[in-house]
């Protein structure tokens, strides 16, 4: 098994620096695309900070090679208006698409038509694994969900209670708590799952969840969720009860930072979002442009795309007191000096 980890390690690490070498060359020679053309980002809950550096270096990207880029999306945690948001960016016949699906099976039919529109579609922290997406990049999930096991076992000295709180039903977050869960059982078996909630991504649900959970398990030693949000919510529970729970999430935002940095969370796994935007950009300007392409392989004959990374590790961090302030989306703006998602 681990063995196995680290071959795809090797082969995402290989890939990373395959893609940054190409961006060397292009910017070398002077590769430049259609001017024309605007490639899409697509994501549920758009006024999240997270997506934000993705986008960043989406669209930095994007001017490198001399092409236009679009934010969109919709505020609400709602798949049926994340789909209707899609269709109006394809409706627009964009270039490429940059897809954070919030389910997968949902975009299965839409990104087919996408594909048969010659649009690709490239998944990211999120996938549609079924569709006719042309490449998924993510930090592993499962690499994500185990490292924030071992950071709370380790800081309980391998012993304690804990509970998860999680959103059923959005792949991403499904994986992050599955690993958390499986590594815990396989590698601290004196640390004792007591408790899940869903509380899908609604810090009010997290609040009265949390509480519950104190109630029920007085030892209560630690807390797992997948995403920033519901980390707001069980850590004003955590302070009010006085309980010394460690509160660990995914994701970051200047909240969470702040609260990291006080002690009332213990810590965060931060995908590497930049990395997860350039690399996205980069892949969808090489399906689009597949005269760039030419693998000894039987693509021409079988009339698929060249451009062929099924999956991509853009790396984590795992973010703690001592590198909080690393992290601050306004800081990260103000040294770039762009309007962020607003260009």
């Amino acid at each position: 098994m681990r063995r196995d980890f680290l071959k795809t390690a090797a082969a995402a690490g290989a890939g990373m620096a395959s893609l940054g070498a190409f961006a060397q060359t292009a910017n070398a020679v002077g590769l430049r695309g259609n001017p024309n053309d605007t490639y899409v980002m697509n994501v549920m809950v758009s006024g999240v900070e997270y997506w934000f550096p993705v986008y960043e270096m989406f669209k930095s990207l994007g001017k490198s090679l001399g092409v236009k880029t679009r934010y969109s999306g919709t505020p609400e945690y709602d798949v049926n208006k994340q789909l209707a948001s899609f269709e109006q960016q394809l409706a627009r016949k964009p270039a490429g698409i940059f897809l954070h699906p919030m389910n997968p099976d949902p975009f299965i039919e839409p990104i087919a038509r996408a594909a048969a529109m010659g649009i690709p579609v490239v998944t990211f922290a999120a996938d549609s694994p079924n569709s006719k997406r042309v490449s998924f990049v993510t930090s592993d999930n499962f690499r994500e969900g185990a490292a924030a096991a071992d950071a709370i076992a380790t800081a309980m000295g391998g012993k304690g209670e804990y509970a998860v709180l999680e959103n059923p039903g959005q792949d991403n977050h499904d994986r992050r708590i599955s690993a958390f869960v499986d590594r815990m059982k396989a590698k601290y078996p004196n640390m004792k799952l007591v408790g899940r909630a869903a509380t899908n991504q609604d810090a009010n649900k997290a609040y009265q969840a949390t509480l519950s959970l104190i109630q029920a398990n007085p030892n209560l030693g630690a807390l797992f969720m997948p995403e920033a949000n519901t980390a707001l919510g069980a850590a004003q529970a955590k302070v009010e009860s006085k309980k010394d729970i460690k509160v660990m999430c995914c994701d970051v935002n200047a909240k969470i930072l702040d609260m990291i940095k006080s002690g009332d969370v213990f810590g965060s796994i931060n995908p590497n979002q930049g990395m997860q935007g350039f690399a996205g950009m980069m892949l969808l300007f090489m399906a689009k442009n597949t005269a760039l392409i030419d693998p000894m392989n039987d693509a021409k004959r079988a009339g698929n795309n060249p451009m062929s990374v099924p999956f991509l590790d853009n790396g984590l961090s795992v973010v703690s007191k001592a590198n909080a302030d690393d992290f601050y989306w306004d800081k990260y703006l103000t040294r770039r000096g762009t309007k962020g998602i607003n260009e």
